[in-house]
């Protein structure tokens, strides 16, 4: 699906959606539990359609998952299975079986399990997975360890995770963590390990999955460069989602920001924004749309310690610098990170959205500062996150059409 967006959004209200990162964690530990829980999410995605699918399949007694395109689903997944005993196949789509998975395997596989098919779009697994100690890095993927954790304490025995070097995405680990709290699962933390005890999840009877910092990041930095002030309701201001840094970020840019009981509100401040440096390490997911505010701010922006970005749903630092070179930014890609000189506006453009929701939801905002029309070939890819994206863009005042 093409999408073309003749007007960009001029400002407004817009609610927050829930959090697919929350929803993956919270799915799986009701899953878990000793009886029944309600997650309550008021929308969806094919990431958290990915998950829930995977755990009605093994409560119906069918170990054949697909996992779609989600790297959380997978991530999680394969190790729970393990932890019960489930010989298990995993079946991917995208770029997801080209994603390192072999840390957590090699970790598993010392555990009592093996695996076929690895680098395939069909991974199988087989064996039950035995407590002790479990060794990670702690910089290619905070998957892995969130992973374990939600999967040991199902074993008999107490198991250990050593995290090797430095930890990044560590807001991810917390995100499990807390979930893990809510349904009674207390995780022991040391310098660079997590200690797990054999222990009950226990059902809290309901649980209500937060609004997604992450996507609303998308309307907070068009509100910073657009024509009108942009709020987002249903936040919650003292989440543990690493994204939320997304408005500290901002007021570093010179955008005015201010905050509500659950809102957050960003008014236009072009005119005010100066380039800055960002170490991305534990925010990699917010560098595509703070590349967009970053193309307008004066002056230079550095973004750095990002290197991770190249085996998301695409080379995110490739597409990201493709993306707004063609729509007339000065950007630059470096070994980890973007170099971006900012200009007064961009020109608008063709744009292939790379079959990542991210970069098709970039070169949406980027519209708010280009002079002619935006086209987003494969706009389809937001449904991977955000299905009702160009609904609430136009919500917001923009005018899209299908096609181009």
């Amino acid at each position: 699906m093409n999408i073309t967006i003749n007007k960009a959004i001029v400002g407004g209200t817009v609610k927050s959606i829930a959090s697919k990162s929350q929803a993956h964690r919270l799915l799986i530990c009701a899953a878990l539990a000793d009886s029944e829980t309600v997650v309550s999410y008021a929308e969806t995605s094919d990431d958290i359609e990915a998950t829930a699918h995977c755990l009605a399949a093994i409560r119906r007694g069918d170990s054949d998952l697909n996992v779609r395109e989600s790297g959380s689903t997978l991530r999680f997944m394969l190790p729970v299975c393990c932890a019960l005993g489930i010989d298990a196949t995993f079946h991917m789509s995208g770029r997801l079986p080209e994603r390192p998975m072999t840390p957590l395997l090699d970790a598993l596989r010392e555990h009592g399990c093996t695996f076929s098919g690895v680098g395939s779009d069909c991974l199988k697994s087989s064996g039950q997975l035995s407590s002790g100690t479990f060794n990670l890095p702690g910089n290619i993927s905070s998957q892995f360890i969130s992973g374990l954790l939600l999967a040991l304490p199902l074993l008999d025995g107490d198991s250990r995770i050593n995290v090797e070097g430095r930890e990044e995405s560590g807001s991810y680990i917390n995100m499990t963590i807390d979930a893990l709290n809510i349904f009674g699962i207390e995780i022991g933390r040391g310098d660079g390990s997590y200690q797990v005890k054999s222990q009950q999840y226990q059902s809290p009877g309901k649980v209500i999955v937060e609004g997604d910092w992450s996507n609303a990041a998308f309307w907070l930095c068009a509100g910073a460069i657009g024509m009108g002030a942009v709020t987002c309701t249903n936040l919650n201001l003292n989440s543990s989602q690493g994204d939320m840094a997304v408005t500290r970020l901002l007021e570093a840019f010179g955008a005015e920001v201010t905050y509500g009981r659950d809102s957050v509100t960003v008014m236009p401040s072009r005119e005010k924004l100066r380039g800055i440096r960002i170490d991305a390490e534990d925010t990699p997911d917010l560098v595509p749309v703070i590349a967009a505010v970053a193309a307008v701010a004066a002056g230079e922006t550095v973004i750095y310690n990002a290197a991770r970005l190249r085996i998301k749903e695409s080379d995110r630092l490739r597409a990201v610098s493709e993306t707004l070179s063609t729509l007339g930014a000065d950007i630059t890609e470096t070994p980890d990170g973007l170099l971006i000189k900012g200009m007064e506006s961009l020109k608008g453009g063709v744009v292939s959205s790379f079959g990542d929701h991210r970069i098709a939801m970039t070169a949406a905002v980027a519209s708010c500062v280009c002079k002619e029309p935006v086209t987003i070939n494969g706009a389809e890819a937001v449904d991977k996150s955000y299905p009702g994206f160009f609904r609430d863009f136009e919500s917001l005042g923009g005018q899209v059409t299908e096609g181009g």
